[in-house]
């Protein structure tokens, strides 16, 4: 574990555009279930199967039975962002890190402080009226009862990409763009599992990191593949890091 923190630092060190992709893995460590593992959304009982309820014809079939989902198994008001996206926040501060394309919907990167955060399945921290367009936030949803509407009358809905919704555009293009232009890659805390999200990662070309404590379809084309939680890696690579620049100062 101590050779792939060195191994990760000196990588990092000598980045100068790094990008991260993350996914579930990077918010379990603050309380946030992840969809596929053993203890996720997918292992529980339900009426329907999750995938079944997070999509777009469940949405607008049973907005009841899916606003009672939403409310007790997508909303965390209370997590707060963990070493991983501590460290992340820090590494775009030393312009290390050029931005954060996440699969992740919970809004920890930027209460981390990371500044280019790259959201591809949306927000919970986002939410409009359908009819007029008027912006909710995620405590106006939680605390409501029932289907949420606006003064309008239009039905409230979250910006967060449902099961046969695609991909917001913007976001797809600053993705594409990030990784074409990056130097480093690390991927943590995603099985590279959905698609298309894990598309892109699957085209990048440059020199490559996985953290993951479960094995990806990319592994074998790792430059360095650390099977740990993210948390505590990024966390022993950040004191590497302040150690080398309290040394060499």
């Amino acid at each position: 574990m101590n050779e792939s923190i060195q191994a990760l630092s000196a990588l990092l060190r000598a980045s100068r555009r790094a990008v991260f992709f993350g996914g579930a893995g990077v918010s379990t460590e603050s309380g946030i279930p992840d969809f596929r593992s053993t203890d996720g959304l997918y292992s529980q009982q339900w009426a329907y199967p999750p995938e079944t309820i997070l999509s777009h014809t469940f949405f607008q079939r049973s907005t009841a039975e899916f606003y009672r989902f939403y409310r007790q198994k997508m909303l965390f008001p209370d997590a707060k962002p963990n070493p991983a996206h501590q460290a992340l926040a820090k590494l775009e501060e030393r312009g290390i890190l050029a931005a954060v394309i996440t699969q992740n919907i919970d809004g920890l990167h930027q209460a981390a402080g990371s500044r280019h955060v790259i959201e591809l399945h949306g927000s919970v921290h986002r939410n409009h009226c359908v009819k007029c367009g008027k912006f909710f936030s995620m405590e106006e949803i939680l605390h409501g009862d029932g289907i949420p509407r606006c003064s309008c009358g239009g039905i409230i809905k979250p910006d967060v990409v449902l099961y046969e919704e695609q991909l917001p555009y913007d976001a797809i293009e600053d993705a594409v763009d990030a990784i074409a232009r990056a130097d480093l890659m690390i991927i943590g805390g995603t099985s590279l599992a959905v698609y298309p999200a894990a598309g892109f990662a699957a085209n990048y070309r440059g020199k490559l990191v996985i953290i993951n404590r479960s094995p990806t379809p990319m592994d074998a084309r790792a430059d360095l593949l650390i099977s740990a939680p993210i948390g505590q890696t990024m966390k022993a690579v950040m004191a590497c890091l302040e150690e080398d620049q309290t040394t060499n100062s």
